[in-house]
């Protein structure tokens, strides 16, 4: 099979991405997004998309560009704190909202990848979150019970892909993008540099190529900063 394809828009169609799609989006922030695939997915005008994610990127950039379009159904993540209009749609009851703990959300959707039903953590027992879930006792410990989290697609960000679909992720673009690529049951990659087959050293892999169903090489990124802190010079 060919994974090469030109471009994030050819990907989108040929991965058959449409209306009511459940789609996991890598990256942490705005750090490792698929910048491409999203402004792709805009511009499908595809609606209803429940996205899975651990946030939902700022008001102009990232996921946020698919809520500026009304075009976000329910999203699942973590961390909502950046983002406005997110904020206004789910107050208004124009967005559903599953949040999830960000190390139970992880887990969540490595189990989905590796072929675990369910799991047991002691996060969120006795909170709002935990309830009507079942639990279990261990060791004189409260634990809930979490099941996998699934996806029809997942689009992700790599450093560095060859055409059989290996990924090489750098720094922190590794939170969520690799677990996300196995989890998703078809896989759309985006990568900075596209190598030939076999130019990548086996022991740097990040996610093997069994997992991604379509690649491409991404020009132009703007890898924006989400919260810019220095410190003053002296």
């Amino acid at each position: 099979m060919n994974k090469v394809v030109k471009d994030a828009a050819e990907a989108i169609a040929k991965a058959g991405i449409g209306d009511g799609a459940v789609i996991m989006a890598g990256g942490f922030g705005l750090c490792g997004i698929p910048e491409h695939c999203i402004a792709a997915l805009r511009d499908t005008g595809a609606k209803d998309l429940t996205i899975i994610s651990n946030n939902c990127g700022v008001d102009d950039f990232g996921l946020g560009l698919l809520l500026q379009t009304r075009q976000i159904r329910k999203m699942i993540s973590s961390y909502v704190g950046e983002n406005a209009e997110f904020e206004r749609q789910f107050l208004a009851g124009e967005l559903e909202v599953d949040l999830v703990p960000q190390g139970t959300l992880a887990e969540r959707i490595r189990a989905a990848g590796a072929g675990i039903p369910a799991f047991y953590t002691p996060t969120a027992v006795g909170t709002k979150m935990g309830e009507d879930k079942e639990t279990r006792d261990f060791n004189g410990r409260t634990y809930l019970m979490e099941h996998a989290l699934h996806a029809e697609f997942a689009i992700v960000k790599a450093h560095i892909g060859d055409e059989s679909g290996n990924l090489v992720y750098r720094k922190t673009a590794r939170n969520f993008n690799p677990m996300m690529a196995q989890a998703g049951k078809i896989t759309i990659a985006e990568v900075e540099e596209l190598v030939p087959a076999g130019k990548i050293d086996p022991d740097h892999v990040h996610t093997v190529g069994v997992y991604v169903d379509y690649i491409f090489e991404g020009k132009n990124y703007e890898k924006r900063i989400e919260q810019r802190t220095t410190q003053p010079r002296p």
